[in-house]
């Protein structure tokens, strides 16, 4: 029987949402489900097209021209004199390939972008381009599959780490029903007025 995580296995691991879900885990699961069909996937094309086609019994289609189109193995580059330090290209990067911080200048980890674009278009400079990985001096092998869907898994537990972080902040500053509303003018000194 057909699982999900044999369908998984079989996606690239970009995590780019071109197939229309969150990342490849969604996508596979709705391809389990028979939600989704076997051609949304750009960055695998026709090879993953192929191999799902023949794991899940369907027959091979030409990739949905909608979700994109197949093409050489991308990666971010920053024109790093653009940068202004906006910090907009982290959230959405999948795989924290991204390092930077706030007003500073940001830098792309080639040897971990997985090309999935998700990085242009928040950036409100323009400076963040895709080429490809191939016209790199001395560039490193794209990251397999199973390192993409590691670092995916570990910037979503990041994120959700994060969001809880911050839900339990709010909570706590919270005042109790009930409790008296604090006096504006008490700065909380308990020296003799």
């Amino acid at each position: 029987m057909v699982t999900a995580d044999d369908i998984d296995s079989l996606l690239p691991q970009t995590q780019c949402t071109r197939c229309g879900y969150s990342g490849c885990r969604p996508y596979a699961d709705a391809l389990l489900a028979g939600a989704a069909q076997i051609n949304q996937c750009p960055p695998g094309g026709a090879a993953t097209i192929g191999a799902l086609a023949a794991l899940l019994q369907r027959p091979a289609l030409p990739l949905n021209p909608a979700n994109g189109v197949e093409g050489a193995l991308l990666v971010a580059q920053i024109d790093e004199d653009a940068c202004i330090g906006c910090a907009r290209c982290l959230p959405p990067c999948p795989v924290d390939a991204i390092v930077g911080t706030h007003q500073q200048m940001h830098t792309v980890v080639v040897a971990l972008c997985t090309g999935c674009e998700l990085c242009v278009a928040p950036c409100p400079v323009d400076c963040i381009a895709m080429v490809p990985r191939a016209s790199l001096a001395d560039t490193p092998p794209a990251p397999t599959a199973h390192d993409n869907r590691e670092r995916f898994t570990a910037h979503n537990a990041r994120i959700t780490g994060q969001a809880r972080q911050r839900a339990a902040l709010l909570t706590a500053r919270k005042q109790p029903a009930g409790a008296p509303a604090a006096n504006p003018t008490d700065d909380g000194c308990e020296c003799a007025r």
